[in-house]
């Protein structure tokens, strides 16, 4: 079947905002590229559960004269041509929003701001719209890195599949951040932190499906660390700690961590290395071994993303301004590049609707 897939860029050079396109899940063929919305740097996109909708942050530090990016709300009114319309736009709370995440009930966002050091939570309305906000819950500390870590940097926001608490990976306190979740989608001012390695910078999350381990992609080591996860208490535990890159490799940092929906592999993506790892998962242990490294056929890889049927996985390359799409092999997890290529520019998140 056809799928309708979503773009997220930064509009510092050619590109005007969200874009659209097709994928074909038999063939793994890209088609009918167009501008979805006209928006300012909407770095990473969130869908809402009920297909209807789509919010973006808007990776900038001025919004009506603040020093503050913004959100955006979306109604999606075309799903197969991927048109978008323009619910509204609401703050932040802080400078360079870069990641969001929808509560279970669709009724707030959480969104990181990297620069503002800053978590926010905003009510999301009926009809789609963002309403009052809930938190805007200041991260103070930093890093053994400077000046790379002299502030707190919030990176990414991931729910345990359990829905009762959010991670919130900070690469500027090497911490990832537990808060509970409450009612309505606001955060809980208790919070519980686990740190990784001086220096390491986590930067995304992923659980694994089964809720017994969850594993943070670390930006500056170019390393995963593998935790054991009690759903209880919100707590992780660490297990290993594993290069994204071969061996000898210092350049570059990651970008992006997937688990596989049947939970055998992972997948991480590699900058300056132009490349994603992919690794086995040991179901007993939840550790990591490596598989193989496969070049993205671009430049600068950053959010790449799987099909829902698991088979496909589709690579957004920044810096060479390119979509490529790579098969899934179903027994070793290993990635073969597909044909299909799409010229985007600056792509920096792929969201499959």
């Amino acid at each position: 079947m056809k799928r309708t897939v979503f773009l997220g860029t930064y509009t510092r050079g050619e590109s005007k905002g969200i874009y659209s396109c097709r994928f074909d899940d038999a063939t793994g063929a890209l088609s009918g590229f167009r501008l979805a919305a006209e928006t300012p740097s909407p770095s990473f996109l969130a869908l809402h559960p009920n297909g209807k909708f789509l919010y973006a942050v808007n990776e900038t530090d001025d919004y009506e004269g603040t020093s503050s990016g913004s959100v955006t709300a979306y109604r999606i009114t075309n799903a197969e041509g991927g048109v978008l319309e323009k619910l509204n736009t609401v703050s932040s709370h802080g400078a360079h929003p870069c990641h969001l995440a929808l509560t279970p009930g669709a009724d707030a966002v959480i969104i990181a701001n990297y620069t503002g050091s800053t978590v926010a939570a905003i009510e999301i309305r009926d009809d789609g719209s963002l309403g009052k906000t809930l938190n805007r819950i200041l991260h103070k500390g930093s890093g053994a890195l400077k000046p790379r870590q002299a502030e707190p940097h919030p990176h990414a926001v991931n729910l345990d599949p359990a829905n009762r608490f959010v991670f919130i990976s900070d690469l500027g306190m090497d911490q990832i951040i537990r808060y509970e979740l409450e009612e309505g989608g606001r955060l809980s001012e208790r919070r519980g932190a686990t740190g990784v390695d001086p220096g390491a910078g986590p930067r995304h999350f992923a659980f694994h499906p089964k809720a017994e381990f969850g594993y943070v992609l670390n930006e500056i080591t170019r390393t995963i660390t593998a935790f054991g996860y009690n759903s209880s208490s919100g707590e992780l535990t660490e297990l290993q700690t594993i290069s994204t890159v071969p061996d000898g490799w210092s350049r570059g940092s990651t970008a992006e961590i997937f688990i596989h929906p049947g939970g055998r592999f992972l997948y991480a993506s590699n900058r300056g290395h132009d490349s994603i790892a992919c690794f086995h998962i040991h179901q007993g242990s939840g550790k990591l071994s490596l598989v193989e490294i496969e070049k993205t056929g671009g430049q600068t890889p950053r959010n790449f993303n799987l099909d829902p049927s698991g088979k496909w996985i589709i690579a957004a390359n920044q810096s060479s301004g390119d979509l490529h799409v790579f098969s899934i092999n179903q027994e070793t997890g290993a990635l073969s590049p597909a044909a299909s290529r799409l010229e985007v520019p600056a792509p920096v998140c792929v969201v499959f609707l």
